[in-house]
Parts: C-alpha cells; structure tokens; sequence
C-alpha cells in the first residue's frame, strides 16, 4: 500500500510529457518570453505607423473618414512651398547639430577620459541637460532668447557687442540658430557619455607604447584612438539622426514653426496640419515622408557599421 501511494503521488506531480517538451524547448521559451515585447511593438508602433499609412492615402479629416485618394496628398505636400521649407530645414537642423554634437562631445568625452579630482560628480554632472525634461529646459532657453527679458540680451548689451534687443525667435535665420544651439546644448551629453564609455575600452598601453615610439598627441588620436572608437561613434550618431530628424519638442515649444513657417520641421509642420487645421490625411503624408529618408539613412550608416567592425 505505501508503495502504491507513493507511486500515485509521483504521477500526480509529474509534468506531462508534451508540457515538459514545451518547456524544455528554448525556441518556445524564447518565443513566450518575446511575446510581451511583441504585443508592446505591434500596440505602440507597428498599429500607428499601419493606420497612418491608411490615413495618408484617403480624405479624412477630423471626425470624417474620408475617400480613398491613392497618392494625391503626397502630391499635395510635394508642390508645398513651407512643405519644402520643412524639409530643408530638417536636413539643415540635423546634418549642424550632428556634427557639433559629435565634435564637442568627443572633445568633452577626451577630458572627462582623464583622470582629475572630482572625476564622477563631473561625469554626473554633464548628463544634467538629458536628464532635464525637454519641455521644461527648453522653456529656459525660450526665456532666455526673449527680446525683452533675455539674459543673452543682457550679457552681450554689458560687453557692449551690441546696442540694442535682438528678436532672438522673430528672426527666421536668428531663430533657426536658436533652436540648433538648444539641439546641440541638449545633445551633447549624450554623445559624451557614450562616447567616454567607448574610450573606457581601449586600453591605454597602445597610446604609452605609440608615446614610448615618438607619436605626437594628434597621431595617436588619429591612428589609434579614432580607429577604434569608429564603431561606437557610428552607432552615436546614428541614434542622433533618427533622433534629431524626427525632433518636435524643442521646435514647437521655442517657435511652433514660426516665425512665418521659417523653422517648421517635418514633425511640427505634420502637427500644425494633422492636428492643427484637421487634415489628418495630409498630415500623415507628411509625416510619411520622412520615413524613406530615414530608412535610407539607417541601412547606409548600418552597412558602414558592419563594414568598420569587419576591417
């Protein structure tokens, strides 16, 4: 009888053989665990991007569905003149703020690098404008661009650089110049950090043995700290892009695209006319437009990438 007992108690708590299967199977395992992120993509950006594909190609409007009009929008955008304007100034706005974002963060990752007293409360310190709320800091610099209270005003006024308010944000070239300076200011940290992390793995013995050899500072940058920190570099700057060339928040709190449309990138001018006037058709063309560009963007800085490492 007891060793009956025990027999039926071991069966009762066996797994079945196709559950054990199951479990024992790690491209089930993976599959179960990868479903949450699956649900998570398909909710929050496989669904919008879908359902703005739809929109673009119809005549909705807010609280009207629409006709389907095949690609008459997009050809509505393209013979926009502040369409065009967009454009130009997203790849203006991205292609400056790139290229000072990488160049000071490299020059401020090469010093945060060494080593100095205070050395963490530093590197800390330098994400403070990414960790700031982008909205909330770039009301600080909406503040201190304004003609009437600006601190820039002030200073450059003391230094006697200048004899009068400058309209910081109601000068379309002075405004774009705004909004890149707050890019970069934001930015920078970013790059630093990422950056510092890549030095962080070549080790320095290859500077001391090129030093020992008679390399000068510069060459040793160039033939062994550049080479190595390609790879991270790229991938940097590839998130920035992507980043950057979709940026909202910075252009619509400063100038809402102003002033006269001057500093509209491809996601404010897309708000202005989905959300703004109600087209939601021609303002989701417009913010498909930009899809291909950034598409074509990543697989050439990824087929670089790939290239960099195999070398």
């Amino acid at each position: 009888m007891a060793i009956s007992a025990v027999s039926d108690t071991t069966l009762r708590e066996a797994p079945p053989p196709r559950r054990r299967r199951l479990l024992e199977d790690e491209r089930w395992l993976a599959f179960v665990l990868l479903v949450p992120t699956i649900v998570l993509l398909g909710m929050f950006i496989a669904y919008p991007f879908i359902r703005g594909i739809l929109l673009s190609v119809t005549s909705s409007r807010v609280g009207m569905p629409g006709d389907f009009v095949g690609l008459a929008n997009f050809h509505k955008i393209f013979n926009d003149g502040i369409f065009r304007t967009a454009v130009y100034n997203t790849f203006l706005y991205t292609g400056v703020t790139t290229v000072f974002k990488l160049a000071l963060g490299l020059w401020l990752a090469m010093l945060l690098n060494r080593n100095f007293r205070g050395k963490a409360f530093t590197r800390a310190f330098i994400l403070l404008p990414f960790i700031i709320p982008t909205v909330l800091s770039t009301f600080a610099w909406k503040w201190m661009f304004d003609p009437t209270f600006s601190v820039l005003n002030w200073l450059l006024y003391h230094l006697g650089l200048i004899t009068g308010r400058i309209n910081w944000l109601g000068d379309p070239d002075l405004a774009m110049i705004s909004i890149i300076i707050v890019n970069i200011w934001r930015g920078v940290p970013f790059f630093a950090i990422s950056l510092l992390a890549g030095l962080q793995t070549i080790s320095p013995e290859l500077s001391e043995a090129a030093a020992i050899d008679g390399a000068k500072p510069w060459q040793r940058f160039w033939h062994i700290t550049w080479p190595l920190l390609l790879p991270v570099t790229m991938v940097v700057v590839l998130f920035s892009v992507i980043q950057t060339f979709a940026d909202f928040q910075i252009v619509y709190v400063m100038t809402g695209g102003g002033p006269a449309n001057a500093t509209h990138l491809f996601a404010t001018y897309a708000y202005q006319i989905g959300i703004g006037t109600g087209l939601l058709s021609e303002g989701a063309a417009i913010s498909l437009a930009m899809f291909p560009v950034l598409f074509l963007v990543v697989i050439i800085q990824l087929l670089y990438i790939r290239r960099v490492e195999v070398r």
